[in-house]
């Protein structure tokens, strides 16, 4: 039980040590705003789940890329061109990532707002 509750705790040292970087306070801030309108408004089981799961993905990738450009960084210090390229492969991923949960968003998001006005 104590190794687990350090696993926890290792965890959440973890993202608190990513609210350094901009573009995960950015992504968390979007998130809370979503969630947000996910409660106002009277949405499905499953939309709300799939709203979760692209929340979910979006920061995992992000936390993910900010993993894999530290690494990189203490391996190569100095600007590397394959180093780049492979921070700029990390970086699309969550670019990607962020781009289907938009379109999720949209899609659920368009009705209730059709509604709305």
């Amino acid at each position: 039980m104590k190794r687990l509750k350090n696993s926890f705790a290792c965890a959440f040292q973890g993202i608190k040590s990513a609210f350094h970087e901009q573009v995960f306070r950015i992504c968390c801030a979007v998130a809370l705003l979503v969630i947000i309108l996910m409660i106002t408004l009277e949405m499905t089981f499953l939309e709300k789940a799939i709203i979760i799961f692209a929340i979910t993905l979006v920061l995992s990738f992000e936390l993910i890329n900010s993993r894999i450009e530290r690494i990189l960084n203490l391996i190569q210090p100095g600007f590397d061109k394959k180093v780049r390229i492979i921070k700029d492969i990390s970086a699309g991923a969550v670019l990607i990532s962020i781009f289907g949960a938009v379109i999720a968003g949209i899609l659920i998001f368009y009705p209730y707002f059709i509604k709305l006005f």
